[in-house]
């Protein structure tokens, strides 16, 4: 199979292993719960093959974009938390509920958005360039957002250990070893053929990722199914609202059409996947909280199938009132 053919049939994949985690996971639930293990080294994997397809020594060319990074940045880190705080009033106040609703809500995704802006046609280089900014503007903002919805009981559970190991495993590792890996492609023709690898590990990866996921907390959904149901209608209403905000900042930052249609996909894609092994770290108290997580992609994965047609053909048409160079 070429790689091209791969990536064309990944969502059928990911639907088909969304699917037999859940599956699995009902069939043997604690076989199923000790798949949670393997979540972040699988996680790891695919985040440094994604990094790996980032250009970092031509970066500039990018970020030259400077009203699509101001736009990006203003959606997801200044109308995002205030839309999240005012939908978690409609929400219980159970801690590990709105601890679930926080973490996922709060987080831009990096990884499969790049591949729904793409079929959403979407500028994705932009966003896969946005990745590391992303990534490092939502670790040092996520505390500071959860300090000011939860106050001192989130400072209290979110211990700075596992932000940290998490942030290293997950984010410097894999980072650092993208930036070496294409430094050495640069220097090397072995590290050329590496780097053109790297490319096959994006795919089986989020599948292998989903798998895990779903599998090891399907069974926590079903437990706490009362209480995690409450926030369905919450990411539903997020996944509504979103595009029309986006679309707004969009045309106040005069973005031209692809350009915004990538600005959507990322104010409307959480990153659940990232956020994940934070929850797990928590103690038994806040079982609940990764349930909570896990439900916010399965909602999440059927909005993207419904926004990769509507964004192009309906929310950001080519519209020239918005048209301008990024």
């Amino acid at each position: 199979m070429k790689l091209e053919r791969l990536e064309k049939i990944q969502i059928s994949i990911y639907a088909a292993v969304l699917g037999l985690g859940a599956g699995f996971g009902l069939w043997r639930p604690v076989l199923g719960g000790s798949l949670e293990i393997l979540i972040s080294p699988a996680l790891a994997v695919l985040l440094y093959g994604m990094f790996a397809q980032i250009p970092f020594f031509r970066l500039g060319e990018v970020f030259g974009a400077r009203r699509f990074t101001a736009a990006l940045l203003t959606v997801n880190f200044i109308v995002v938390p205030v839309l999240v705080w005012l939908l978690s009033l409609f929400l219980p106040q159970h801690p590990p509920l709105l601890l679930g609703v926080y973490l996922v809500l709060l987080t831009p995704c990096i990884d499969y958005v790049i591949v729904f802006t793409h079929l959403g046609r979407g500028d994705a280089r932009l966003v896969l360039a946005a990745t590391p900014l992303l990534l490092f503007a939502q670790m040092l903002l996520l505390p500071l957002y959860l300090w000011l919805f939860m106050g001192a009981e989130a400072a209290e559970i979110m211990r700075a250990g596992p932000f940290l190991h998490a942030f290293l495993v997950l984010i410097v590792l894999p980072l650092g070893l993208a930036v070496a890996t294409e430094y050495w492609a640069g220097c090397r023709s072995g590290g050329a053929i590496w780097l053109a690898g790297t490319a096959w590990l994006p795919v089986p990866f989020m599948a292998l990722v989903l798998f895990l996921v779903v599998a090891s907390q399907i069974g926590r959904i079903e437990e706490f199914l009362p209480l995690v149901s409450r926030a369905v209608p919450i990411y539903i209403v997020f996944l509504v609202i979103m595009p029309l905000f986006a679309r707004l900042i969009a045309c106040a930052f005069r973005l031209e059409t692809r350009a915004g249609r990538a600005l959507i996909f990322s104010a409307g894609t959480r990153n659940s996947l990232v956020v994940l092994p934070l929850a797990l770290a928590l103690p038994d108290a806040w079982v609940l909280t990764p349930a909570v997580i896990v439900t916010q992609t399965l909602v999440e994965l059927v909005g993207e199938l419904i926004y990769i047609r509507l964004v192009p053909s309906l929310i950001f048409r080519k519209d020239r009132r918005c048209a301008a160079v990024s």
